[in-house]
């Protein structure tokens, strides 16, 4: 399967050139203090990934390495329980958020447990990746993960204080411009943008820095073992962090359904 994904051929992996200078970061949202302050810094130039890494870069990487995922080493994941089959064995869930289940067997290639492969998602990121297993990728890849203010700058693609890459409205003149929940969380997902899950990682049309997807479709790793940008779960009802200012802190270990990343590299 490893070699069947690999073969996938993709652009997705150039690294776009940022402009460095000054940068606002951070945001006063009163719901997210997490996010507070809006702060100054600054960047010397560097590059960023166009996407994030799909399940076919992933799957060259381990093909070439061998490496083993943390979520294959402790021999379980956390799956959005709603994509497990109506059969699937009972599984423990997360006390605060019952939608995630401990999915023995889940991983990478196996998304949504050992009967699930990405064999048709070569395009799409790659998931059930531990913050371990993205530094391990791009230090085969002579890279290294994005510092929060380069990736959210990056995010911003030039913009100042927007919530979204694009502007202020979340979906302007009527349009979907993320892979977002649409619906009834975590109950109903309508796919009204077109996707229930991942979607391939150059979906919508990129921001002004060229990069896409840098809100929704998966959360993303940076160096500080935080996440940014929110994922396809995202809602307004429970979780409005489908912005660039939108943060997680996580274990380094931690390995989910809708965690994924991107690579930079100084310029």
């Amino acid at each position: 399967m490893v070699e069947e994904v690999a073969q996938q051929p993709s652009r997705n992996h150039d690294l776009f050139l940022i402009p460095g200078g000054p940068t606002r970061v951070g945001s006063d949202d009163p719901d997210h203090p997490e996010e507070w302050p809006v702060r100054e810094a600054a960047l010397a130039p560097y590059r960023i990934g166009r996407c994030a890494v799909t399940n076919a870069e992933y799957a060259a990487f381990v093909a070439a390495t061998g490496h083993t995922s943390d979520a294959e080493r402790y021999g379980w994941s956390f799956v959005f329980g709603p994509f497990l089959p109506d059969d699937f064995p009972p599984t423990r869930g997360v006390a605060a958020a019952p939608w995630w289940r401990q999915v023995e067997g889940a991983d990478w290639a196996h998304p949504e447990g050992p009967q699930s492969s990405v064999a048709a998602r070569a395009d799409h990121p790659v998931v059930h990746v531990s913050r371990l297993d993205a530094e391990a990728y791009a230090a085969w890849r002579g890279a290294r993960l994005p510092t929060e203010v380069e990736w959210e700058h990056a995010a911003r693609g030039g913009l100042t204080g927007r919530p979204f890459p694009w502007g202020d409205e979340l979906e302007p003149g009527g349009e979907h411009r993320m892979n977002v929940w649409q619906g009834d969380f975590p109950t109903r997902d309508t796919a009204a943008d077109g996707w229930s899950g991942t979607c391939p990682v150059n979906a919508y049309e990129p921001n002004g820095y060229g990069l896409h997807n840098t809100t929704g479709n998966v959360w993303e790793w940076c160096a500080e073992t935080v996440s940014r940008g929110g994922s396809y779960l995202c809602h307004a009802s429970y979780c409005r962090r489908y912005r660039v200012s939108a943060r997680q802190v996580q274990s380094p270990d931690d390995s989910t359904g809708n965690l994924g990343f991107r690579i930079a590299t100084d310029a």
